[in-house]
């Protein structure tokens, strides 16, 4: 079987040329998107992925900015920090970057967003409209999953969906998102039994589990969709994904490419979002 890349990247470049598009149109009735990252302290991994995000927003025209903090920035001040932003007018998008440092509780901060700022759709009132099928932000990296799959016309109805991963970040909504497109889905996690024989039974797996090659060919079923979400480093510090890609070429109809494929649709979801909060409020 001939396997194809779910490319990702590709998607990406279309969806920001048209972005560039929507953010002309925008900047003619005199409003420029903002979008506004909070990165507090030195996690290496939090700094790329700020980096890519500031590059690719200035590079669709949103006028984007980074407020770096030290690692001991206190939770009062760091609120402080986003409740003027949620202030700001010329802020569209605020997004505090996860993880935060251990003496910070991430849900008190996510929780002092203005809701209607919350472009990573993780504030609990944009999770529940999202639960609830109303309208809001929605969690990027699940969102620009079901972007990719539709692209490619993957067929999701009555389908038999695994999602390995159960986070609030990826498992949980994209549970959700593929139920919402009629598939029939199960959620594995690193407690479930026999994980790999029911993983071998999905027709569409996604796996989101934070360990480098755990899927391998032998533990997917003949013309599988894999949608691989894993970002882990090997020993030679080479970028790996959760899923074997080699061994299941030849195996799987699908799979995403890991650099190159889940990664670039988050962030470009992100930059959706933050030019369509900028829509909604003029």
């Amino acid at each position: 079987m001939d396997t194809q890349l779910l490319d990702g990247k590709k998607l990406a470049q279309k969806m920001q040329a048209e972005m560039k598009e929507r953010v002309s149109l925008l900047k003619e009735k005199g409003i420029i998107p903002g979008l506004t990252v909070i990165l507090v302290g030195e996690d290496k991994a939090s700094q790329v992925y700020v980096r890519n995000k500031e590059r690719q927003a200035k590079q669709a025209g949103i006028n984007s900015q980074v407020i770096r903090l030290p690692e001991e920035t206190s939770q009062v001040d760091l609120i402080k920090q986003v409740e003027q932003l949620n202030q700001d007018s010329t802020v569209h998008g605020i997004l505090v970057q996860l993880p935060l440092p251990k003496h910070i509780d991430e849900q008190t901060v996510l929780l002092s967003i203005a809701y209607e700022k919350d472009v990573d759709g993780f504030h609990p009132m944009n999770m529940g409209n999202f639960f609830l099928g109303n309208d809001g932000a929605l969690p990027c990296t699940p969102y620009g999953i079901m972007k990719l799959l539709a692209e490619y016309d993957i067929s999701l109805e009555g389908k038999r969906a695994v999602v390995i991963g159960r986070s609030n970040i990826v498992g949980k909504p994209m549970a959700v998102m593929l139920m919402n497109e009629h598939a029939t889905v199960t959620i594995a996690h690193s407690r479930t039994q026999d994980l790999k024989a029911l993983a071998k039974q999905a027709d569409i797996l996604v796996v989101a589990i934070g360990r480098g090659h755990f899927i391998t060919g032998d533990d997917i079923k003949e013309g599988a969709v894999v949608v691989d979400v894993g970002m882990n480093r090997n020993d030679e510090g080479k970028l790996i994904g959760d899923v074997d890609t080699e061994s299941v070429k030849g195996i799987a109809s699908y799979v995403t490419p890991v650099p190159g494929g889940v990664g670039p649709m988050t962030i470009t979801m992100l930059l959706d979002q933050t030019i369509q909060k900028a829509e909604e409020l003029n």
